[in-house]
């Protein structure tokens, strides 16, 4: 990672966790992803009926992250870093509806076009969309760069923005043409802290044939 990320991108922890399952036996990998499987059926039990809030015990922990997938080691803290150093080198690049390359993004094109250029993914065209893909749902204080971000800017409680976690509560997204396309915000403003809607750590999904390519 180069080291003007440092500030941002805090990484070497995470790093750390996912080196030791990487490493692991494969039946030990087996016996853990078992015991994370019965651990969620336990909380899912345990949840009220038709709750529409994301409680504490819904989010997947550290650990069970480690073991998604079926166990199948990847390479999230590297290919992170990947798609935030590609999506700061784009800082400037003007917004454009419906846009999916570097001649201008929406909001879920650049996160897109991050994804499948950084990490070899395919994730859903829309922020309506995007919100439904089947990955970790990650409770606000334990945010980890890369991350996907999804807001209500339009009200009712309907996504209509997403952007990605850089690390000490900002994020990077194509915002809009008259704030200046692809730039940097802070969670903490007023604005984002109330339209904020959920995340979701979508590079617990990413092929692991990508780990040759950033390592």
């Amino acid at each position: 990672m180069l080291n003007r990320f440092a500030p941002l991108v805090p990484l070497a922890l995470v790093t750390l966790l996912f080196g030791c399952a990487a490493h692991m036996p494969a039946s030990q990998q087996q016996q853990q992803a078992q015991n994370a499987v019965t651990a969620q059926s336990v909380r899912s039990a345990q949840l009220p009926d038709g709750t529409d809030s994301v409680a504490d015990e819904e989010l997947i922990t550290e650990k069970e992250l480690a073991e998604f997938a079926d166990s199948k080691p990847y390479q999230m803290p590297g290919l992170a870093d990947s798609i935030l150093e590609r999506g700061m080198a784009l800082i400037g690049t003007r917004y454009r509806a419906g846009g999916t390359s570097e001649a201008g993004f929406d909001c879920s094109g650049f996160i897109g076009y991050l994804f499948r250029e950084e990490a070899g993914m395919t994730l859903p065209r829309s922020t309506r969309e995007m919100i439904n893909v089947k990955a970790p749902l990650v409770a606000r204080n334990n945010l980890k760069p890369g991350d996907l971000l999804f807001f209500s800017t339009k009200g009712r409680g309907r996504v209509s923005h997403a952007g990605i976690y850089l690390g000490d509560d900002q994020f990077i997204h194509s915002s809009s043409t008259r704030s200046g396309g692809v730039r940097i915000d802070s969670l903490d403003d007023s604005y984002w802290k109330k339209t904020f809607i959920e995340a979701k750590r979508a590079l617990a999904m990413a092929p692991t044939t990508i780990q040759t390519q950033h390592q």
